[in-house]
């Protein structure tokens, strides 16, 4: 019998959730564990975003790398020393409890993460950076919110251009200074955090792409959606695989 090799584990971070309106549950998105099987190359698992359930040293040796999903509720302000005021909408402190030390520790020991929407704000909070709570409220900025109608394909349609610095991180990964994305956020960077090099940016100036300087592992993180049509999409094709890469080399050091 051939001996299977295993997979990257990869921790998928997920959101709480209600089903049927009443029922709480941890959701990860399909398309999430789709783009992380099929694309990286990894074995998906979701984690749930509880502190009182997990902690990070069991989930850093639990896992190879993690998937910080996007979600509908917010970082809260006071993990980045500002007061919560309407504008800054729904939160998740149980999500923030285990997201931003596990950043952390990420950063320093080198294990690969990937922030999408949300993942990427915690990304940048984590290491001391601020958000805006509403983009389209500032002067300039275009509306980055999800389209409030029409199907799935509508809203995850590609809408604006993200130009790369040019010969950067990004623009060597996907072999252009400029590709084209979908944009369903609300929230974005102010102030970057320390180490974080803003590597792209949207027509009116946000923030879209961002990387941690001089740490020793992946930690490549997008304002966009890339799951969606991950395995055809020329822009989330690279990404997700070159996650893979760094989380099957991960797996690779640790069992040596």
């Amino acid at each position: 019998m051939a001996r299977m090799v295993r997979r990257p584990v990869v921790g998928i971070i997920g959101n709480m959730g209600l089903l049927n309106d009443s029922y709480p549950v941890h959701v990860g998105g399909t398309m999430n564990s789709e783009a992380v099987a099929e694309v990286s190359g990894c074995l998906p698992i979701i984690i749930p975003s509880d502190p009182r359930l997990v902690c990070v040293q069991e989930l850093m040796r639990l896992c190879d790398g993690f998937l910080l999903t996007g979600g509908r509720p917010n970082v809260h302000p006071s993990e980045y020393g500002e007061a919560e005021t309407p504008a800054h909408g729904a939160f998740d402190r149980l999500r923030d409890a285990v997201t931003l030390p596990l950043i952390r520790a990420c950063v320093e020991s080198g294990q690969p993460f990937f922030g999408i929407c949300r993942g990427f704000q915690e990304v940048n909070v984590a290491m001391g950076g601020t958000l805006y709570p509403e983009i389209r409220d500032l002067p300039g900025r275009m509306n980055h919110r999800m389209p409030p109608d029409g199907s799935i394909e509508e809203k995850f349609a590609l809408r604006h251009s993200v130009r790369f610095t040019p010969g950067g991180v990004f623009a060597r990964l996907m072999g252009s200074d400029e590709v084209m994305t979908n944009t369903l956020h609300g929230q974005g960077i102010n102030r970057p955090g320390a180490r974080v090099v803003i590597d792209g940016l949207a027509p009116d100036g946000t923030p879209e792409a961002i990387f941690v300087k001089d740490a020793p592992g992946f930690t490549l993180s997008v304002q966009w959606h890339p799951e969606w049509n991950a395995a055809g999409d020329p822009v989330s094709r690279p990404l997700f695989k070159a996650f893979g890469q760094a989380c099957a080399e991960w797996m690779t050091r640790q069992a040596a």
